[in-house]
């Protein structure tokens, strides 16, 4: 009976002694429900971008493309390197993507954090696919800083990293 009461106190001086401590961080923090808007615009954006990235084959779509980026974007791709202008963006998107394949947004990847004063961090998934096959075979990790300005929304920076063969 000694052993169980003393179990039991030992128990409840353990829970006390825990009972002020901090829960864990997460390592996977979620967006707040507070930016829905946010979310939707960044969004809406995310898709209007990679639409006429997908479709940059047609001039039109190229220059659509080419008018969300601000004219010194920054773009850090793990294989490829760092380019730093739209002009270099876009040069290498024409010369490498367009008519050869296309982005397609890992469903439920996408988040997005606001950034006070400047804008919003848009982190994700994504995969590659040809487009005469249609065989996708290749995925990365994405990070993209929009800019809100009078104007409107501006890709300042892309980060493009983690690239693998899908197999």
């Amino acid at each position: 009976m000694k052993g169980i009461s003393l179990l039991t106190s030992l128990a409840v001086a353990l829970l006390a002694s825990n009972a002020g401590a901090a829960t864990p961080a997460t390592t996977n923090p979620q967006p707040s429900t507070q930016n829905d808007a946010l979310v939707s615009t960044i969004t809406k954006l995310d898709n209007a971008f990679f639409d006429a990235f997908n479709h940059c084959s047609a001039p039109d779509q190229l220059k659509k493309h080419a008018s969300f980026l601000d004219p010194n974007v920054e773009f850090y791709h793990d294989k490829g390197g760092v380019t730093w202008t739209r002009k270099d963006y876009i040069d290498k998107t024409r010369e490498n993507v367009c008519g050869h394949f296309r982005r397609v947004l890992t469903a439920g990847s996408l988040e997005v954090f606001p950034i006070e004063g400047y804008g919003a961090l848009e982190e994700g998934h994504h995969t590659f696919c040809d487009l005469t096959s249609g065989k996708c075979f290749g995925q990365a990790k994405f990070l993209v800083v929009w800019h809100q300005t009078a104007d409107g929304w501006k890709i300042t920076r892309i980060f493009s990293y983690g690239h693998e063969a899908i197999k």
